[in-house]
């Protein structure tokens, strides 16, 4: 792929992305009174986080084992209402020593 393709490609992909920014912007000047829409709406950001990063959390590590290790851990430790610190720290921590486990075996 030469340089001015390049520069075509990223100018249609952030046309298409400011697109899809703005129309919502456009058509929906006023506040949305709809209780359902609204409560779709605040939800929808978690939901794509989610999406995007959840299959990631299994093929960051060395192995499916370890990021499974560190899943459950930071569901647990969610769960019990820990804070993002000590959620990311665990999570960190059993994926680590899960890794340190598969090599020694």
């Amino acid at each position: 792929m030469d340089t001015m393709q390049f520069f075509i490609y990223l100018l249609i992909c952030a046309g298409v992305t400011y697109l899809i920014r703005m129309i919502p912007f456009v058509l929906c000047r006023g506040r949305l009174e709809n209780q359902f829409v609204r409560s779709f709406l605040f939800y929808v950001p978690y939901a794509v986080l989610g999406a995007m990063t959840f299959p990631a959390i299994f093929t960051s590590t060395g192995s499916v084992v370890s990021g499974t290790a560190g899943t459950i851990v930071a569901l647990i430790l969610s769960y019990r209402r820990k804070g993002l610190l000590q959620v990311a720290v665990g999570a960190c921590a059993a994926a680590f020593l899960m890794e340190l486990v598969q090599m020694l075996l």
